[in-house]
């Protein structure tokens, strides 16, 4: 692909400055227009290193309004950004709807320069290819923009415009130890690039390969792509607006009846143990927990801990009891409500992935991003096609997550429709808890059944060898509570047991 380009393409001043001064006009009226139709857009440059990317992306921004994007000059990690899996630094760096981000390299890094500088084993290469084409897949399906342009010259051209750098000290800090073995070793890294474009060429995310060695050539076909792929989503944007209510919310149920009773119906809800027997083993438990979480520190394993279950189902006591012993420095809970006005900016995953643990922490979610699949998904605060999709989503995320060594559970706290309701009357009647019932607990018990259906086939499509699902028979709450302590120490012993490795 890249031996192909035929890099002597030259634009004369003339052509140059006539097809500017219409591309630079159109460009700030589509990304008005963006922000009008809440488009959020992600333009990543890539190439070879003197090919000019800062460069092109001071004259891309020129035609741009400045309060409507934000540049980002991605370098090697930092040590803060090593302890979370590699795609949280830019799930982090995700444009809000209307916005453009740009970034100077971007996620291929992984693929790329640390593959060269061999920062990442070969054995994990499949895993990160993998991880960039879900994350791409994930935001394209949500409406986002992704243009990644590739900046091509040769090998002779580099090392021209290296050794111009270095001759003057005012730019010769632009040059590294890394460019100049690169340059050296330029078919190795040509190869390697040559495979990242051919296994990350989708329809919904292709590479644009820019021939760079004229500078006026390289900015018009790049104002070019830009215009054209921002038209296209604007054209794409507009038809579903004209076409709105079409896809009208669905509070739909699962699709058979065998799956509404092949988890939840076989919870054994009977099961108990007596307060003296409660309170002997979860002091145990606690202790332990109180070990292992040092323990995991120091092994720097981060783990994440997800609670569902019904309103009243006793999630908030099983966090309680869990976090007891833990060092308040080296976990957090996340009590998730419904996506504020920032939040609904994003994508729905993007305020779950800036909360994951850094390594060697415990995060622990009160309610997740299986929201989607639930309440939005019974409530229709999202189309069919969104929480349908959300399955596969949720999937790569939790793979992203447990491939890269974070440990995950997901807890299910399952209780009958009579003790919800009896835990619904303490509740009411007891000054001190009052404020935990609302009349929206009341009204999601007529939906009982679209709920019970929505959750079984949730627990089907998404629990996984690396993050499974646990249903935890909860009409006791002590032997709930015990439940969960002991999943999670079982889990945690297992994983150090493995010396660290993810499963």
């Amino acid at each position: 692909m890249l031996e192909k380009l035929d890099l002597t393409k030259k634009m004369e001043k003339e052509e140059y400055k006539e097809k500017m001064e219409h591309l630079e006009k159109n460009l700030g009226k589509l990304q008005r227009r963006c922000k009008e139709l809440n488009i959020p857009v992600m333009i990543a440059f890539e190439g070879f290193g003197a090919a000019g990317k800062g460069l092109q992306i001071g004259k891309l921004i020129q035609s741009l309004d400045p309060r409507g994007f934000r540049v980002y000059a991605v370098k090697s990690e930092t040590e803060e950004e090593k302890m979370h899996p590699f795609l949280w630094r830019f799930w982090t760096k995700l444009p809000e709807k209307g916005r453009i981000a740009i970034y100077d390299t971007s996620w291929y890094r992984r693929v790329l320069t640390d593959r060269f500088d061999k920062k990442i084993k070969k054995s994990e290469l499949a895993d990160a290819y993998e991880s960039i084409l879900s994350f791409e897949d994930q935001l394209t399906e949500d409406g986002m923009v992704i243009i990644k342009l590739f900046l091509a010259i040769d090998r002779k051209e580099q090392k021209k415009r290296f050794d111009r750098l270095l001759s003057s000290k005012d730019t010769a800090w632009r040059v590294t130890e890394d460019d100049l073995k690169r340059n050296e070793k330029f078919d190795k890294y040509l190869e390697m690039n040559e495979e990242m474009l051919a296994r990350t060429d989708t329809e919904k995310a292709p590479w644009h390969i820019v021939e760079a060695v004229d500078r006026r050539f390289a900015t018009v076909k790049i104002y070019s792509i830009v215009e054209e792929m921002l038209t296209r989503q604007i054209e794409k944007a507009e038809l579903s607006l004209a076409e709105e209510g079409a896809d009208a919310p669905e509070a739909d149920a699962a699709e058979t009846k065998e799956l509404m009773e092949s988890i939840l119906g076989k919870a054994d809800l009977s099961l108990s143990c007596s307060r003296k027997e409660y309170e002997k083993e979860l002091k145990e438990l606690q202790s332990r927990i109180q070990e292992l979480h040092g323990e995991l520190y120091r092994r720097r394993i981060p783990v994440v801990l997800g609670f569902e279950g019904w309103d009243a189902g006793g999630k908030g006591g099983a966090i309680k009891r869990l976090t007891a012993k833990m060092d308040p420095r080296g976990y957090v809970v996340h009590p998730t409500a419904s996506p504020n006005a920032v939040e609904r900016q994003y994508h729905y995953l993007w305020r779950f992935w800036k909360d994951m643990p850094k390594a060697g922490h415990i995060t622990i979610f009160d309610r997740t991003w299986y929201g989607r699949v639930m309440v939005e998904r019974i409530e229709g605060f999202c189309t069919k096609n969104e929480w349908r999709r959300a399955y596969r989503e949720i999937n790569d995320m939790e793979r992203t997550l447990t491939r890269e060594g974070v440990l995950v559970l997901k807890f299910w706290m399952q209780i009958d429709k009579d003790e919800q309701e009896r835990r619904f009357r303490e509740r009411q009647e007891n000054p001190e808890k009052q404020w935990k019932i609302t009349e929206e607990d009341w009204r999601n018990r007529e939906k009982w059944d679209q709920y019970e259906a929505a959750v079984n086939e949730m627990l089907i499509r998404t629990s996984t060898v690396n993050a499974p699902w646990i249903v935890v028979e909860g009409n006791d709450k002590y032997y709930a509570r015990l439940k969960v302590l002991r999943t999670v120490v079982v889990a945690i012993e297992e994983r150090i047991k493995s010396g660290g490795k993810r499963a």
